[in-house]
Order: structure tokens, then C-alpha cells, then sequence
């Protein structure tokens, strides 16, 4: 029993450490350069830009659902027997652990035109991306923590185990339009190259223990499992060397390849009155190479160990008895390898918002109105649904928007999400000459005890930014 407590406990604080890809802040944040990554028919308010190599955009992202460190590990004088025993069983079957992080290799952008008005632009680059999902396995871990004694007649779900990871690269290009005065247009495309997948999500069976016939217990198995792997196989088994630079050539385009769409769009119904919507990751990878895949079905009867020995006349001894008991444990599990290829889709996510713009800047030196200045408040609100493979995560986000003096401002958010009703964001970007800095945070209530933390998200970086509208 305590062997198999630990092994659940490891489970539970890996994953309990490590929110979905929801990028509130940068959503419609237009002082950063970045915001038309999340939304290629954003307004552009530059002529064009740069970023760091490496430095211009860093992203990470991380939460659970159900479950934090603080629920296992607290000072509170309770037992931690007891702890454990709460979160295994609080937890259900669509709580999820997640994990994302977001780097940029390089980015730039620049308009297209001879018109004053930034009437197209284009952008490009590359970044690379960890994505990974956990759902909790809550028939698994039951079964882990009790064992099936005390579930006698209990159906155990096979498909309660669910997950999905990959890191890849992307290349992307992306090409905004101002259609009128009232809408832009954007698209953007993207070249997926896949370094490392898993994918376990089609899963399905069930297992039950009952009263024997031939003894006391049977155990039906009705399986139906299927884990998927590309770039895993022979990784970690040579020299580090050899490893390094296969993971460089599958980030450059020698991986595993797919194709991907972004589509967005904004609309000023009036002055003051924005729409803004983004469709992300419309799009697939094949995996083709270095593939590794196992899979255990099949229906089987296994009523356990016979206690009454076969006698001598029969012609078996104990040893061909025990022996053929554990080719019955083989036959149950036997999972077979194969290298059939396969696609997984990537998770499309949508973005929304509404805004409304107020508070004219007023001129210092004349006392009166710039209007060609616009607007220096924002409010608005802001929806994010990501598909996933059980259920899709909804978030959304109210926000107020403010450009303190010319070079800086801030947004702050408000989110009810998957995590928490709890969630306060603080964004910040700042110009000092050319030089954009940003810096992007939220769950900010918990940063006093992280432990608590259900989620938290953290993203910066450093442009070089020329013609910006003020």
C-alpha cells in the first residue's frame, strides 16, 4: 500500500506544479508588436519592428484544475494519509493538468505600401512551442490507492486515461489588411515541425472485479488502449551529442511536418466601439518518422490463482502450473509495437472581445482636446475557448486598458476560467526610445504563496520598434 502511494503522489506533484495557452493580456494590447501573433487582423500601429532574437517573446503557462501543491502539502496539522486521500478522491475525471510555454526565435514585421495609412503589413518568424495536457486518471488512481478489493462490482474506465504532449517549431508569415476605415482583415500561415509528440486520447474498456465460478474472484478485462508516439524512440539512448543535433535539424523543418491557419479580424462599428475576433491553430501534423506506437486490446477472463495444486497423476507439476498462470498474465497484457503513421490536430482557440474606448487626451498646451491622439481608456471584454480532446476550456476575461503618458501603459484583467473565479492580470509595456519592453502576468493574488497557485501565466520580452503611433 505505501508503494503505491507514493507512486500516485509522485503523479500528482509533478503535474500539480505545472493553465491553458489563454494569452488574455496580449489579446488587443497593440503597443506590443506581439498582439498580431494572436490576432493577424489586428490594427497596426507601427511602421515597422524587431524583435531580440531569443528575447522577444517568452511565454509560460501552467495550472490544474482540481488540485494544487498546497492541498498535499499544507502545515495545517492534518494527517497527510488523510490529504492524499482527499485529492485523490475530489479530483474527477475532467480536472486536468496543463502546461505551455512559448519562445520566439525571431519576429519582425513591416508595413507594404506607399500610403501613409498602414494599409498592409507583413509579419514573420519563428517560435517554438511545449504543450502538453493531463487529464486526471480518476478510475486509475482509485484503483492505485485501494487496490480492487474493497470495489468489488465497480467498473474501472479505461478511458479516464487521456493525454497529449508535443514540442515543435513553427514558421510562420502573416499578412494584415485595412479593408475600410471599419475593418482589417488578417491571415496567417504556419509550417508545424513536430521534435517529440504523445497522444493517448481514444482510449476505451473497462475493468471489473466479481464473484468466481472456479475461484474466489474474476476479473474481467475489456481493453482498448492506444498510446502514440513520433521522435521519442531511440532519444536519450546515445551520445548527447548525437542527440542535440537531431532535435536542431527537427526544429528545422526535419521533424515531423504539418500546415496550420490563423484567420482574424477587427471591426469598428463606431468610434468608440471595437469587435476584435481571432481563430488560432487551424491546422494538423503527419507524423511520419522515428514513430513508436503500442497498443493493448482485447477481452479476457482471468479468475486468478487456483489454490489447489494439480496432483501428481495429472502429469503437471507446480512448476508448468505457475508457468502457465503467467502466460495468462502475458496474454492479458500483451502489447504489441507498431510504427503505423498518423496525424494529430492541433488545438484550435478561439478569441473574442468587445471594447469600448473613452477619455480624449487633452492637449496641455491649448487646454483643449487631441483628438489625433485617440483615446486613453479601455474597457472591455474578452472570450477564450481552446478545443481539447474531452471537453473544450472556456475563459473570460473583463479588462480596463490605460495609456498613462506617451511611451506607457498597462491593461488589467479580471478572469473567471478552468482554474479559478480569482484569476487578477497586470500588463505593462513601456517604450524607451525605439526599445519596447513588456511584461505580462496574472493570478497575481497568489504570488504571496504559489503553492496555492491553480494556475499562473508569465510572458515578456524586448522589440526594437520604429514609426509608432502615439
Amino acid at each position: 500500500m505505501k508503494c503505491k502511494r507514493l507512486t500516485f503522489l509522485l503523479i500528482i506533484t509533478a503535474f500539480c506544479v505545472i493553465n491553458a495557452q489563454n494569452k488574455q493580456l496580449l489579446f488587443g494590447f497593440k503597443d506590443i508588436p506581439q498582439s498580431v501573433l494572436i490576432n493577424p487582423g489586428t490594427t497596426i500601429e507601427n511602421n515597422w519592428f524587431v524583435g531580440f532574437p531569443l528575447l522577444s517573446n517568452f511565454h509560460l503557462s501552467a495550472g490544474s484544475s482540481g488540485a494544487t501543491v498546497y492541498d498535499l502539502f499544507a502545515d495545517d496539522g492534518r494527517d497527510f494519509n488523510m490529504k492524499l486521500q482527499n485529492v485523490i478522491f475530489n479530483l474527477e475525471a475532467n480536472d486536468f493538468f496543463t502546461v505551455n510555454q512559448q519562445q520566439d526565435v525571431f519576429l519582425a514585421g513591416f508595413d507594404v505600401g506607399n500610403g501613409v495609412e498602414k494599409e498592409n503589413y507583413l509579419s514573420f518568424g519563428m517560435y517554438i512551442e511545449t504543450d502538453a495536457i493531463l487529464y486526471y486518471p480518476e478510475d486509475y488512481a482509485v484503483l492505485a490507492y485501494e487496490g480492487n478489493a474493497n470495489n468489488f462490482g465497480r467498473v474501472f474506465d479505461v478511458s479516464d486515461f487521456n493525454v497529449s504532449g508535443e514540442v515543435l517549431s513553427v514558421f510562420h508569415l502573416g499578412f494584415t489588411k485595412k479593408m475600410n476605415d471599419g475593418l482589417t482583415l488578417g491571415a496567417r500561415g504556419k509550417i508545424y515541425s513536430s521534435v517529440f509528440n504523445v497522444n493517448s486520447t481514444k482510449n476505451k474498456g473497462s475493468f471489473i472485479t466479481q464473484q468466481g465460478q472456479n475461484n474466489f474472484l474474476t476479473h474481467n478485462f475489456d481493453l482498448d488502449v492506444l498510446l502514440q508516439t513520433s521522435g521519442v524512440v531511440g532519444f536519450g539512448q546515445g551520445e548527447v551529442s548525437d542527440d542535440i543535433r537531431g532535435i536542431r535539424k527537427r526544429i528545422l523543418l526535419g521533424g515531423n511536418l504539418g500546415l496550420g491557419l490563423d484567420l482574424g479580424l477587427t471591426y469598428q462599428a463606431t468610434e468608440q466601439f471595437t469587435f476584435e475576433a481571432s481563430l488560432l491553430d487551424f491546422g494538423f501534423i503527419r507524423h511520419t518518422k522515428d514513430i513508436e506506437n503500442y497498443t493493448l486490446e482485447g477481452n479476457y477472463t482471468f479468475e486468478g490463482i487456483n489454490p489447489i495444486f494439480p496432483e501428481v497423476g495429472t502429469g503437471q507439476s507446480a512448476e508448468d502450473y505457475w508457468n502457465s498462470i503467467a502466460d495468462n498474465f502475458e496474454d492479458v497484457f500483451q502489447i504489441e509495437k507498431t510504427t503505423e503513421k498518423y496525424t494529430t490536430w492541433r488545438p484550435l482557440k478561439l478569441n473574442t472581445a468587445l471594447r469600448y474606448a473613452f477619455g480624449e487626451k487633452v492637449n496641455k498646451d491649448c487646454d483643449c482636446l487631441d483628438k489625433e491622439s485617440g483615446y486613453i481608456n479601455e474597457i472591455g471584454t474578452q472570450l477564450y475557448a481552446i478545443n481539447r480532446s474531452r471537453q473544450p476550456q472556456l475563459a473570460l476575461t473583463l479588462y480596463y486598458y490605460r495609456r498613462l503618458f506617451e511611451g506607457f501603459s498597462l491593461k488589467a484583467t479580471y478572469t473567471a476560467d478552468s482554474f479559478s473565479y480569482s484569476n487578477v492580470g497586470l500588463g505593462i509595456s513601456s517604450y524607451i526610445g525605439p526599445v519596447n519592453i513588456y511584461f505580462l502576468a496574472d493570478n497575481l493574488l497568489e504570488y504571496q504563496n504559489l503553492a496555492k497557485a491553480q494556475s499562473a501565466s508569465l510572458q515578456f520580452g524586448l522589440n526594437l520598434v520604429f514609426g509608432r503611433g502615439q
